[in-house]
């Protein structure tokens, strides 16, 4: 029975490597006068970037027989829609204002590229798999206080660049002459001629390092020096963290401990208060611990994903404008490590002597992929109505249906089955009483919501500038290649969450309240509620966003990366603490 579910997992593993890295037997290599790949692939509203449409969309010069390039997974999700372009750059081939056609517009096309301009859209298109952008049209407002005179312009004359060494393209560059512009500010019928000119450069740069250009934006020295300063204010952050918490173990902790450990008569002659008066209760069984295990199932396995996504990364799998190779990695490997899920909160249930198991596994299976299907939907159907390239093709929905059927599922029922099998009792140093402790009533600064909101400040305040960085990179169109230092900073994330998480522990435990279980989940994994509000503030304060479908965009999808988030700190929060207390009921006598 091992032997194929290993076989399974290591050939699903292999095949899911296979599909995240791009195949290299293409080496870009081209004669004089070779075709290049040139493909015309989307436009839209510059300042929203979820809100994209086909390139054929507006009323360009189409051709007579319109072919599109098929689009892989990845590409798929990542919303591309690649036609060949109506331009032909030919390798090594100068051209000296090519017309590509001449049409009339009519009164509908050109109110829509006069609203098009408006909203600054941009268009999008690959050339040798080297991606190149240029703005659609201008606005004249020099001079003009009233919005109503501005003058609408799109540009007609694009201007393309190309680089090359020996058989290589190494870089295009696009610009457009102001000279060579229509204007489309009345709703009147206007002729039109769209050109292009071509010219080829030789330069020195080798193929392999064509794509620094981009990976360099974000290694920038001032770029650098505001990373480090947040690696550093994280690390004095960490250290007053373990400073406080090594004066409260050196100054009332140790001598507790001390003062029980010389007088073996302590339980009997006195009374027992604050933590010490717990250990009869502290190792409780928390209520709906099914829904506990869970969670814990579905944390541990969102730590998975993001540790793998941060090794690939550091490793240079994703580079910049590999179409969809991000997004296939996310799906691919969330679908795996289901089987962490499932053997985490399995087996947690059973060492809390649970006996419905498959309750267990049904929630753990949908306690995130549930909400994040029906956000899924919903947004699709947002796009769709649009006529968004954001919608995804019904057999790409198709593909994901069966990968969440076909493996993640298997994956989550062959964990459930290991974990049920590795029957581990919970490792407790004291003894349980019968009857609960009453929990005395709390101060307002100890309650639930206090606390989480005291406990997710710090690990914000460590990732608060990286976030930037992220959100500049996922909701704009700035690249982000730095996954090294990201790594770092998620590394000390997770350690500050886990020392905020016990500092919470202790404070509730010296208050005599004996129900830290859920609380330690829940203070851990508040960092998660900031994430969500940091989303807020940037949408509205740091962005141009606007739009229903941008916001939906926006907001659904940050909501369910928020929610992973919340799971995946709140188990290392809750897996800190029981470690802590543990460790802390383990050095004095229970009776």
């Amino acid at each position: 029975m091992e032997k194929p579910v290993v076989i399974l997992i290591f050939t699903t593993v292999i095949m899911s490597l296979e599909c995240l890295v791009q195949s290299d037997a293409s080496t870009h290599r081209y004669k004089s006068g070779d075709d290049v790949p040139f493909y015309a692939n989307k436009v839209g509203p510059f300042s929203n970037p979820s809100e994209t449409y086909a390139y054929f969309d507006l009323p360009f010069c189409q051709p007579d027989n319109l072919e599109k390039k098929k689009e892989s997974f990845g590409e798929a999700l990542n919303g591309d829609r690649l036609t060949f372009a109506p331009y032909k750059l030919e390798f090594l081939a100068d051209k000296d204002a090519k017309v590509i056609c001449k049409k009339r517009l009519t009164k509908e096309e050109v109110a829509q590229f006069r609203t098009d301009v408006a909203l600054d859209y941009y268009v999008q298109m690959y050339y040798d798999d080297l991606p190149i952008w240029a703005f659609l049209g201008k606005v004249e407002k020099d001079g003009i206080d009233d919005p109503n005179e501005y003058r609408y312009h799109i540009y007609t004359f694009y201007q393309f660049v190309i680089y090359y060494h020996k058989d290589h393209v190494i870089e295009i560059l696009v610009r457009v002459d102001p000279s060579f512009t229509v204007d489309v500010t009345n709703d009147e019928e206007v002729d039109v001629e769209f050109l292009y000119t071509v010219v080829w450069k030789e330069t020195n740069i080798p193929f392999e390092k064509r794509m620094d250009k981009y990976t360099s934006s974000s290694s920038l020295p001032h770029h650098l020096e505001i990373h480090w300063f947040s690696i550093l204010n994280s690390c004095v952050t960490i250290f007053i963290l373990m400073s406080c918490m090594g004066a409260i173990y050196l100054r009332v902790l140790r001598k507790d401990i001390y003062n029980i450990a010389q007088d073996e008569e302590f339980s009997d002659n006195q009374e027992e208060t604050g933590w010490k008066s717990l250990h009869g209760d502290v190792f409780r069984y928390p209520k709906c611990k099914y829904l506990l295990s869970s969670a814990l199932g579905c944390g541990t396995q969102m730590l998975a994903v993001v540790v793998v996504i941060l090794c690939l990364g550091v490793l240079g799998v994703f580079q910049p404008y590999d179409r969809g190779v991000l997004p296939t990695a996310l799906v691919i490997i969330y679908a795996i490590t289901s089987a962490v899920a499932g053997f985490s909160a399995v087996s947690f249930y059973h060492q809390l002597e649970g006996s419905n198991s498959l309750r267990v596994l049904l929630l753990t299976g949908g306690i995130f992929s549930c909400p994040l299907l029906l956000t899924f939907f919903f947004l699709n159907t947002v796009a769709f109505n649009y006529g968004s390239t954001a919608t995804l093709p019904l057999g790409t929905i198709v593909v994901i249906l069966l990968l969440w059927v076909l493996l993640a599922l298997p994956s989550l029922v062959l964990g459930a089955i290991s974990g049920k099998r590795v029957r581990s009792e919970f490792q407790a140093p004291c003894h349980t009483t019968k009857c609960p402790r009453e929990v005395p009533p709390q101060r307002w600064y100890r309650r639930v919501v206090t606390q989480m909101a005291m406990a997710g400040l710090l690990p914000f305040a460590v990732i608060y500038i990286q976030l930037y960085y992220i959100f500049a990179s996922v909701w704009g169109h700035r690249i982000y290649t730095i996954y090294s230092i990201l790594f770092v900073v998620f590394i000390l994330l997770l350690i500050t969450t886990a020392l905020v998480s016990i500092a919470m522990t202790y404070i509730q435990l010296a208050a005599e309240d004996h129900e830290w279980w859920w609380r330690s989940f829940l203070c851990g994994g508040s960092t998660g509620l900031y994430i969500f509000g940091y989303s807020i503030y940037y949408y509205f304060s740091r962005s141009d966003m606007n739009g229903f479908m941008q916001t939906s965009f926006f907001f659904g999808y940050m909501a369910c990366v928020s929610y992973g988030v919340f799971l995946m700190l709140g188990t290392v929060g809750f897996h800190a603490c029981l470690l802590f207390v543990r460790l802390l009921y383990g050095c004095i006598k229970c009776e």
